[in-house]
């Protein structure tokens, strides 16, 4: 991305559009598996770029897994469903109403600042790029049933900067905005600190099931997430074949 020198929002660079609009005619399913990837002399006329604009597209979107490059046929776009099926985001407003419980979310906090060490290096950013840090509280009745303190690169979803997420959580606006191309969840045991405990409205040290989850947009990492729920009352299930662990 390119920073105006006025100050305005970031514009993309020509490399950047051609990989997010190829990324999404794949994970929108507009090319769905099997097809044949326009070639490279084709995508140069349509862009009006360099071969090595192009050849450097598609070789992120093979490391991604999202094509296989052939050497004399060109590139095939891949299967994703195994790796959806390992590797599911759950939207927390699904969990609620599996429940039967009604829904709702409160922004708790949002700001916009400067990363500090720790997050640069989460990130793999420089201290002047800008997060959005973002503290959203997720309710099932009246109850609160988890506890949401999320990152967002700015440098990946600009047009996060100006979105409150009043309307739409932070986690569905963004699956609706940013495909993601990699993902981690680390899942734990914890007691809960003071600030969970308040806003869960437990007592200080209650068993807590923390859920760590980051993203990433090929080699940019786009959010990471820290939720956090009562341990009495959340479960984690997941299904998947022999097929599905090789």
């Amino acid at each position: 991305m390119l920073a105006e020198p006025d100050g305005r929002k970031p514009v993309l660079s020509l490399h950047q559009r051609i990989l997010n609009e190829l990324e999404a005619e794949i994970l929108t399913g507009r090319w769905p598996p099997g097809h044949r990837v326009p070639p490279e002399k084709d995508l140069c006329l349509h862009y009006g770029c360099s071969r090595m604009t192009v050849n450097k597209v598609l070789t992120q979107l093979a490391r991604a897994g999202l094509v296989m490059r052939r050497r004399r046929s060109g590139s095939v776009v891949l299967s994703q469903q195994a790796e959806s099926a390992i590797l599911q985001i759950y939207d927390i407003r699904e969990e609620v109403k599996a429940l039967d419980r009604p829904y709702c979310h409160s922004i708790l906090e949002r700001t916009v600042r400067k990363p500090d060490r720790n997050e640069q290096n989460l990130f793999n950013i420089s201290g002047r790029h800008q997060v959005k840090h973002l503290i959203c509280l997720h309710f099932a009745g009246a109850t609160p049933f988890c506890l949401e303190e999320r990152l967002i690169s700015l440098q990946v979803v600009p047009e996060a900067e100006d979105e409150d997420f009043t309307d739409l959580p932070p986690g569905p606006w963004l699956i609706d905005h940013v495909p993601w191309s990699a993902g981690e969840h680390r899942i734990a045991a914890r007691a809960a600190d003071e600030k969970a405990a308040a806003h869960l409205c437990l007592p200080v040290g209650t068993p807590v099931m923390v859920v760590e989850r980051q993203t990433w947009r090929f080699e940019q990492s786009v959010t990471h997430v820290r939720l956090t729920y009562p341990g009495e009352s959340h479960t984690l299930t997941a299904r998947f074949t022999p097929s599905q662990t090789a």
